[in-house]
């Protein structure tokens, strides 16, 4: 979610009293409502004088130079059956985390537009029905920086809730948009850019992406901004455009945090994050100069790691059965050739001669002399 980057301070008044005030708070605070009777609701309203043209006004905005001062009115009207008593004060401006233009709380000191502002009375009282004309000035001080300044002039009832304890502090009020003259800067950053990558368990199966960065406002004037962001594996492979939400309306000195979430993306490895902002000034209000486009990358490691762990299985695999099928044929091998050995051996011994007699000596011989004839006589 969008966060507007608030003193500590802010963050817990507004924890405390928006819920009880809800839509009254926000929607009312910057704008006429009407009331009903029901003293838990708001029971006035606010608006604009009329200017010289007799034009009805949304709000209050001005171009002025350092140390001027201008004069202008607020008109507030009792909607309920009673005499009201109301406090009225400026404060400065702020953009809150839904993107819309509030005012600080009456506890927080103002420190520009808010402290130029002076109604000509704190307090005032309406009848019932009835309403009032509260004039004010706007005093600009001669050193007053170039650029756009924001905040309201506010009308206020506290009630006190006893049954909680906790005063809860109803304000109804106009803004008021104010421009400095002299160089205007308009300007934006991206910082704190980041991308995370979450791959899926399931092998060929796309993961999930999460793109975050900060915008800042670090020029002098009021600035909003269309986004895209573009997603992608290495040579651009995989790539995925996404158009978020505009970045809102931001003063001088403001920041937005933006998170992309990014499904359907295949773990190419490295991927890369561009995001390209296109500034936007408010309607009817001149930037100063061009508004050149803004653009930031990151990148993070998108390994495939279960299409690695089943490659790794695979192969594996295919190593273990090629040597168990190469021990079986060896040993196979070695079967044959034994058994043809036997067989050699006992066809060689079929072929062989014959042995000696039975029955004739088989230890050495000694020659026999033939007898010599008797001579005759």
């Amino acid at each position: 979610m969008p966060v507007i980057r608030r003193p500590s301070l802010v963050a817990a008044l507004r924890r405390i009293l928006l819920p009880v005030l809800g839509a009254a708070l926000l929607t009312g605070a910057f704008g006429a409502a009407p009331a009903s009777a029901d003293d838990s609701e708001v029971t006035w309203g606010v608006r604009a004088v009329a200017d010289s043209q007799s034009t009805e006004r949304q709000n209050y905005a001005y171009d002025v130079d350092p140390g001027e001062e201008l004069e202008d009115a607020i008109v507030i009207t009792n909607h309920g059956t009673g005499t009201l008593a109301l406090d009225l004060y400026a404060a400065d401006g702020f953009t809150t985390s839904s993107g819309q233009l509030d005012a600080l709380p009456r506890a927080e000191t103002s420190v520009a537009l808010g402290t130029w502002i002076t109604p000509s009375t704190d307090q005032v009282e309406i009848p019932a029905g009835g309403s009032v004309e509260v004039a004010f000035t706007v005093a600009v001080p001669a050193d007053a920086t170039p650029g756009d300044y924001a905040g309201a002039i506010l009308t206020s009832l506290v009630h006190a809730q006893t049954d909680s304890g906790v005063d809860v502090d109803r304000r109804l009020g106009i803004r008021v948009h104010l421009r400095v003259s002299g160089e205007l800067n308009p300007a934006l950053t991206v910082d704190q850019q980041q991308i995370t990558y979450t791959g899926s368990l399931v092998p060929f199966d796309t993961g999930h992406a999460e793109v975050t960065y900060t915008v800042h406002n670090t020029g002098n004037t009021r600035l909003s901004a269309g986004q895209q962001v573009v997603v992608s594996g290495v040579f651009g492979l995989g790539r995925i455009e996404l158009h978020p939400q505009d970045v809102p309306e931001l003063l001088p000195g403001e920041s937005w945090t933006v998170t992309v979430p990014t499904d359907g993306v295949f773990p190419l490895l490295r991927l890369t994050a561009a995001v390209t902002l296109s500034p936007l000034s408010p309607d009817g209000l001149d930037s100063g100069t061009d508004l050149a486009a803004v653009h930031a990358h990151a990148w993070t490691w998108a390994v495939p790691w279960s299409q690695l762990a089943l490659l790794l299985l695979v192969a594996g695999g295919t190593v273990l059965i090629v040597r168990t099928t190469r021990r079986r044929r060896a040993h196979r091998e070695q079967v044959l050739v034994e058994a043809a050995v036997a067989q050699a051996l006992r066809d060689r011994a079929a072929a062989a001669p014959e042995s000696p007699s039975a029955g004739l000596p088989t230890g050495p011989t000694q020659a026999v002399e033939p007898e010599s004839a008797a001579p005759r006589t």
